[in-house]
């Protein structure tokens, strides 16, 4: 391996280090029915991926931004089009957690049923992004 190669695996490893222990604190959360705070979560460690993704494709650092659909199709991912609604959807789990004119609506939308349905798709998309590093 080249010290540039080298290079590109340090950052592929970074960004899935950091995806993992995003995973275990979302998890923490959930448990704790700290639902809209684990989503929030959920969203980190899918971005994470794309963004290790990103790296293994384009050799070069991920491009800035949190919109997840963007930072896949920019990393040269074939997406169904269920993977692109779920990227598109999970992508406002960022924004309604950081920001308080959204929190609230956000914070009322997180019952238990809906984590436990965005936290499975979360865990396909995850899956299905490892499978791919």
């Amino acid at each position: 391996m080249t010290a540039k190669e080298l290079d590109i695996q340090k950052i592929i490893d970074h960004w899935k280090d950091s995806s993992e222990k995003d995973y275990q604190t979302m998890l923490n959360l959930y448990r704790s029915e700290d639902y809209n705070w684990a989503l929030f979560l959920g969203h980190l460690v899918v971005e994470k991926l794309l963004k290790a993704l990103y790296v293994k494709n384009k050799r070069t650092h991920p491009i800035l931004g949190h919109d997840l659909l963007r930072l896949a199709s920019n990393a040269g991912l074939k997406l169904t089009e269920e993977q692109q609604d779920w990227f598109d959807r999970l992508t406002t789990f960022n924004i309604n957690v950081r920001y308080d004119t959204y929190k609230q609506d956000f914070y009322r939308l997180c019952t238990r049923e809906f984590a436990e349905e965005w936290k499975q798709k979360i865990e396909t998309l995850r899956e299905w992004l490892q499978n791919q590093l």
